[in-house]
């Protein structure tokens, strides 16, 4: 590149600063979508979560679906636990390890059946497996849950052992449940528990509240604007640079040519006197004494 011209050079320089800027605004407007996502899962938290409970009937009517809209919305539910089929949900980050989660399947009064999760568990001292799993009540049960969407599979495609699910995907949980129950299990979403009457002496840890952190998307954002700007900082400073450079590198061969003008012609030393040879001068010194006589 040293050997481009100067303004060949500097057009690479502003197009790697423009394709650098491009990309940065990318970065940024993905960072600002986030956090836009962001601010909208906070403010339907703060919307939802503390609101008045409302029947599940009227949350996911027989034959509706759930509305994102409803999520961590309260719902009361009235009818029984379906013991039999609870299911572990495994690798669930709780407790600063990875710990199991209760699902159990809740027989509406409406025929319809919604998966309740009870909260977590640590693994066993002995075993992988909880020591012991909390059994929910006998009988009719009125149980308030919030509403959460049913989760994706996981991408790994990894599998789990007979009674646990990898994740919350509703469709495999009904896959899991008798013919009955998975034929009846609402699919669009599912319940992390809030309370149960009559209350049981023992549950499960209870599902931590949502956190209220914006997270560092906002920041991101501005920080990858500030790069794009600072990346144009940088080619002008380095085409600056280059211009004073070659401005000195003028001025200096502008001296050295001055200088060579105006300097005096240099004068030829005289060079040195051959020395004769020895032998020579003691001959003529011979002849001249032999004259002499």
């Amino acid at each position: 590149m040293q050997n481009l011209p100067k303004a060949g050079r500097w057009a690479i320089y502003i197009a790697l600063a423009v394709v650098f800027a491009i990309a940065c605004a990318f970065l940024s407007n993905w960072q600002f979508a986030r956090n836009e996502e962001r601010s909208g899962q906070i403010a339907l938290v703060e919307s939802n979560y503390d609101a008045t409970p409302v029947p599940l009937t009227e949350a996911i009517p027989s034959g509706g679906e759930f509305d994102p809209a409803d999520e961590w919305q309260p719902v009361v539910l009235t009818g029984r636990y379906l013991a039999d089929e609870e299911l572990l949900v495994r690798n669930r980050a709780h407790g600063g390890t990875s710990a199991f989660e209760v699902l159990v399947p809740f027989a509406l009064d409406d025929g319809r059946v919604f998966l309740v999760d009870r909260g977590w568990l640590l693994p066993g001292s002995q075993s992988p497996l909880p020591d012991e799993i909390p059994a929910p009540p006998e009988g009719e049960v009125t149980v308030v849950a919030r509403l959460q969407p049913g989760e994706p599979l996981p991408r790994s495609g990894r599998s789990a052992p007979e009674g646990q699910v990898p994740t919350i995907n509703l469709p495999l949980v009904a896959d899991e449940l008798s013919a009955e129950s998975g034929d009846a299990l609402i699919v669009s979403a599912y319940g992390i528990l809030v309370s149960e009457d009559p209350a049981p002496a023992t549950t499960p840890n209870a599902i931590e509240d949502p956190s209220e952190d914006p997270g560092p998307h906002l920041s991101y954002a501005i920080q990858w604007i500030l790069f794009a700007i600072m990346g144009f900082v940088f080619i002008g400073y380095v085409i600056r640079t280059e211009i004073r450079h070659r401005r000195e590198d003028a001025e200096d061969e502008d001296a050295c040519d001055d200088a060579g003008e105006h300097a005096e012609p240099r004068t030829r030393a005289p060079l040195p006197r051959r020395r004769r040879d020895r032998d020579a001068e003691d001959e003529d010194a011979l002849l001249d004494a032999a004259g002499r006589r």
